[in-house]
């Protein structure tokens, strides 16, 4: 999924959480009459309760729901309302039983379950339908059509359909060479097959969908690889399926199949979600538990070098967006944070004495993890290049762009294996991004739990200056 369709099912997932927990409050204060928040018992009882409505509301969406629940407003609603509510039900006994739960009447314990799986039923795709709609055109993912123009009788129903899953179709692309403005599909052409690098340039494209029935594998083949090197997904509309791989997957939108390329296991709902909270537990423990060191490192940064304490240089992220990096300030004399050119060279003159320790340790990267609270970067991911860099890294590596499926990390796969510090070689460029990508298709929740452990304990430091 690309990142506009990621944002809304955080956002409904945010608000489910919203909701569930508005009405524990509401019914434990309602039904538990003369209750306040100033009495210790009931607060004891009541965080306890939350625990337990929280934990069994996240094993729903981990394992009940799916990717479709939230971005198909045409998802089978009922049947999921049923299921959700008894396996909410259940889940919370489970845990009520674990807990030891005996000081909550039956009502008290399932009302706010019945109220909660109320509210959502009616609102949930609503609200879906709003997200996806064109009134709000930041969350509505962009998106080009190619093809040959034989299959417009069957792809009259897909581009219904596309809409549907909140994508908007900016026009077409035709192998064609004659000019023509529209077609049987109602879509402006907006140019040739050819024309592709011209048109991502031109417009802000989120994902490119490509009918392979009847173009040739040469064309498709280059569209891939254009699409690739602009970080951009594409997903193949065929008649027969025949790019079939491990990273590829099948779906369809209306009754025609759709294979999605540079398929992860992050793509999985699941997975997401997963990945999401253990990056926020973990960031907000790091901070809470090194805030003395943060303390500690920013007051020697300062009286070492008056100054700036945190040096917030501009880097790319996902979706190839752009975010503040918050490090610690290692040099005397920073390279400009939004066009610096100048990369850090062994022995660099620039920086400071505490700055050589900070860097040598990792230390100076510490700031990052505020990064990753607000959902910029991750724990772990590829990290997060300079924009002139990435321009420099396009030039060699084809793919280099698909590593922005994903958020950047604060440390990588390619650097606890021994490929970070300088890129001043093509094979230095190709290593980086082979084991970022690597990381992405082969993504699991103890290959991160791993690379944490090398990062700390592993023999990586070597390049480190």
């Amino acid at each position: 999924m690309n990142s506009k369709n990621r944002f809304i099912i955080t956002s409904l997932v945010l608000f489910e959480f919203t909701i569930l927990n508005f009405v524990l409050i509401v019914s434990s204060l309602v039904i538990n009459l003369g209750y306040t928040f100033n009495d210790d018992t009931f607060l004891n009882n009541l965080t306890v309760l939350f625990l337990v409505y929280n934990m069994s509301w996240l094993l729903i969406i981990l394992y009940v729901r799916d990717n479709e629940y939230y971005s198909n407003p045409n998802y089978r609603y009922i049947k999921n309302f049923v299921l959700s509510f008894f396996f909410f039900i259940g889940f919370a006994s489970t845990l009520v039983l674990i807990f030891k739960i005996d000081y909550f009447t039956r009502l008290t314990f399932i009302l706010p379950i019945f109220i909660f799986s109320y509210i959502n039923f009616f609102i949930h795709k609503t609200l879906l339908k709003y997200l996806k709609s064109k009134k709000i055109a930041d969350f509505v993912s962009n998106a080009i059509l190619i093809s040959s123009g034989k299959e417009y009788p069957k792809l009259l129903e897909f581009t219904k359909s596309i809409t549907q899953h909140g994508y908007k179709i900016l026009g077409y692309l035709d192998d064609k060479e004659a000019k023509t403005t529209s077609n049987g599909l109602g879509l402006e052409i907006i140019g040739n097959i050819k024309d592709l690098p011209s048109i991502l340039n031109n417009y802000s494209i989120d994902e490119i969908f490509i009918t392979i029935s009847s173009l040739k594998e040469k064309k498709i083949k280059s569209s891939i690889k254009i699409a690739d090197n602009y970080g951009i997904r594409v997903k193949l509309v065929p008649e027969n399926p025949i790019f079939i791989a491990k990273n590829y997957k099948a779906g369809t939108m209306g009754d025609i199949a759709v294979f999605q390329l540079r398929q992860s296991p992050l793509d999985n709902f699941s997975n997401m979600v997963l990945k999401r909270l253990f990056d926020f537990l973990f960031a907000l423990v790091v901070i809470i538990l090194l805030s003395p060191i943060y303390l500690i490192i920013g007051l020697i940064i300062y009286l070492d070098k008056k100054g700036t304490i945190f040096y917030t240089p501009q880097r790319k992220g996902e979706a190839g967006g752009s975010f503040k990096c918050y490090k610690f300030r290692t040099m005397s004399v920073c390279d400009n944070p939004l066009n610096g050119t100048k990369s850090t060279v062994r022995n660099d003159p620039r920086i400071t004495s505490i700055g050589k320790i900070l860097r040598k340790s990792d230390l100076d990267e510490l700031p990052q993890f505020f990064n990753v609270l607000k959902g910029e970067m991750s724990v772990i991911g590829p990290r997060p290049h300079r924009i002139v860099l990435q321009n420099d890294f396009r030039k060699v590596v084809n793919n280099y762009m698909v590593r922005s499926y994903i958020k950047p990390g604060i440390t990588g796969w390619a650097q606890v294996n021994g490929w970070r510090g300088p890129t001043a070689t093509d094979l230095q460029k190709k290593q980086r991004v082979k084991h970022d990508l690597w990381y992405i298709e082969n993504w699991n929740f103890w290959l991160d739990i791993k690379i944490i452990f090398l990062t700390i304990f592993g023999r990586h430091r070597k390049n480190a200056f």
